[in-house]
């Protein structure tokens, strides 16, 4: 392979063949492929791009650069992924009502880095929760209880840990078809049957705009199918963070509470239209009316929080039942933010609640930071509702509480008139090459729940 040859084609705008992509790929995982030509390559595609093909040559790549799992034996299974935001504890929703109502999820996640939370933190904070599961024991439990959350391995896709490494310091992290191809390889390479993305834009997500969040979606739609696998995805508004509860601990408590039926609206809401995407996407429920009827049946006789406490259970947790809280580190003697004037709350800066929770130490601002999982934020009040001066706004949990994070959190809200208020934020969903306003599920959620 002649890498400046490659360099030179993609700078010009022309396309790479399978093989040259290939060979790109090979080479530089193996470490025979300088990082100073492949920083080179990665710029030329931040600003050239790829197209269909190049994209799907370039994901199978980095999927075949490692081991790959097989979940045949598991019947029909589904996973989920998120582009990322500010209190998004989804999959210890979703999955919960997913398992209950006869799918199975085997997922491998990540770990949080910055202002956006990963999964895998928030299950450590349980007492005992082992996220580092051999091949054999993931397949064992997703087996017995249809539902099992993992750290991803380090065999799988090794050519994606050490491209977004190199992506990460130069500047080429927004690109969508590097975006894409990230993780699309991860998720076929465990090739669940059904994926479904939650697509996030705003100012706490990756995606600012709702063009961009669609034709990210777009492209990873198109990879999944194109490799055989059913691919579903979500566009939603990430301008404030999703539910009360910013952190670890404070998010496991909030899912838990969720699946009792008890809890924030907007997290409900959300956490009702992946579930009932993945239900209907799946083929196991004819409509979405029927997938919303199963979804809140699992959360109205508490099938759903019991697969939660299942699967902590059988991962080490150590707690007896549903008792699911006992252990969890969840924080104490919290510092009160209390609003200086009455009004409504008319904007809750989801960019700034994550970069106060990271700094109280939720969060990581490099890979090597460690987490204090009883850190974070736990919100009282949110948009659109009415405050007067001397109530509480939030409270702030950490073991060292700077005066500047009480400053920070409070110019996080913005106050107003009512009419200012934000109107809800409607969904869109793509799947089978179409598009779906839910406007009128979105009024049977907020009417119904």
């Amino acid at each position: 392979m002649d890498m400046i040859a490659c360099i030179e084609k993609k700078k010009q705008g022309f396309p790479l063949s399978k093989e040259e992509i290939f060979a790109i790929i090979k080479s530089y995982t193996e470490g025979d492929l300088p990082e100073y030509q492949m920083s080179a390559f990665l710029m030329a595609v931040w600003f050239r791009g790829m197209n269909h093909d190049e994209i799907y040559h370039l994901t199978m790549a980095m999927m075949h650069s490692g081991e790959t799992m097989d979940l045949s034996s598991l019947g029909l299974t589904i996973d989920k992924h998120s582009t990322g935001g500010i209190g998004d504890k989804l999959t210890l929703i979703v999955a919960p009502l997913w398992a209950a109502s006869g799918l199975t999820v085997a997922k491998m996640s990540g770990r949080g880095l910055g202002f956006t939370g990963g999964t895998i933190d928030k299950m450590e904070s349980v007492t005992g929760c082992d996220v580092a599961l051999t091949p054999e024991t993931f397949l064992a439990l997703a087996k017995e209880n249809r539902i099992v959350v993992t750290g991803q391995s380090k065999n799988l896709v090794p050519a994606d840990k050490k491209i977004y490494a190199l992506r990460d310091v130069t500047a080429t992290v927004d690109s969508i078809p590097l975006i894409a191809s990230s993780i699309m390889s991860k998720k076929l390479a465990t090739s669940a049957d059904v994926l479904i993305l939650d697509v996030k834009f705003g100012c706490g997500s990756f995606m600012e705009t709702k063009k961009d969040a669609k034709i990210l979606a777009q492209t990873m739609i198109e990879i999944g199918e194109k490799y055989g696998r059913k691919v579903a995805a979500l566009l939603s508004p990430m301008e404030f963070p999703l539910g009360f509860a910013v952190g670890n601990a404070l998010e496991v408590k909030e899912a838990y509470d969720i699946l009792g039926g008890n809890g924030s609206a907007d997290l409900m809401k959300h956490s009702l239209f992946l579930t009932i995407l993945g239900l209907y996407a799946s083929g196991l429920c004819a409509n979405v009316d029927d997938a919303l009827n199963v979804a809140k049946r699992h959360i109205a006789d508490g099938s759903g929080q019991k697969k939660l406490c299942e699967m902590f259970r059988c991962q080490g947790g150590q707690f007896t039942g549903n008792d699911l809280c006992s252990a969890l580190d969840l924080p104490h003697n919290g510092v009160e933010l209390i609003a200086e004037q009455d009004g409504y709350i008319t904007d809750l800066n989801a960019l700034t609640v994550g970069t106060v929770a990271m700094n109280l130490g939720a969060g990581r601002k490099t890979l090597n930071d460690t987490i204090d999982h009883s850190a974070g934020i736990l919100l009282k009040k949110n948009v659109g509702d009415y405050v007067c001066r001397g109530e509480v706004l939030a409270s702030l949990y950490g073991k060292h509480i700077a005066d500047d994070c009480q400053e920070q959190l409070e110019g996080a809200f913005t106050f107003g008139t009512k009419d200012e208020i934000p109107a809800d934020g409607s969904g869109t969903v793509l799947f089978d090459s179409k598009e779906l306003e839910l406007k009128g599920i979105i009024h049977k959620l907020l009417t119904d729940s």
